[in-house]
């Protein structure tokens, strides 16, 4: 958490008031990443968050406006903390998903995503707190027998995505 606060806050003088403010929503944003599905979930893909422990529900933000590329002297406070909160997310969801989405070179091999699988669609114009969260549909298999395009069902429809845009989520190995 400090190193993310280090680089999103830096050296902006922050009162004693706005400290909470932004502890809190980064806060949010750590505790927004799902962990694995839940089991009981087949139409509507749902996943279970540290939110779910801590308040036993998933944490949720209203959306905001795009404070991302406005200079830092033409916003208001409110408008600040949600910068700082929109640089974090972004900051922070650029370095976790690619950790989801290990991929290893040819001594081990890792088995291909299946159908029915819950995976996080990589976007980066996703708000904070806010995760695709799509199910495989159809896998398309290349060559070599390898999983390279898969189509995912989402709640806007179904999309035909290529499989580094896709992070499956760990599955709890019975």
């Amino acid at each position: 958490m400090k190193h993310y606060m280090y680089r999103v806050i830096g050296n902006a003088c922050i009162s004693f008031e706005e400290m909470p403010t932004i502890l809190t929503q980064i806060e949010a944003c750590l505790n927004s990443c799902p962990l694995c599905q839940i089991p009981s979930c087949t139409k509507d893909p749902q996943a279970l968050t540290p939110g779910h422990f801590l308040i036993g529900e998933p944490l949720m933000a209203l959306p905001d406006a795009d404070y991302s590329s406005v200079p830092m002297n033409r916003l208001s406070w409110w408008q600040f903390m949600q910068q700082c909160t929109q640089h974090l997310w972004k900051k922070w969801s650029r370095d976790c998903l690619p950790q989801l989405q290990q991929r290893y070179k040819w001594p081990t091999e890792s088995s291909n995503i299946q159908r029915g699988t819950m995976v996080l669609m990589k976007d980066d114009h996703v708000p904070p707190l806010q995760w695709n969260l799509v199910v495989i549909e159809v896998v398309h298999c290349g060559g070599d027998g390898l999983v390279q395009v898969a189509d995912v069902r989402a709640q806007s429809g179904v999309f035909c995505r290529a499989i580094h845009k896709l992070c499956p989520l760990p599955v709890d190995a019975e």
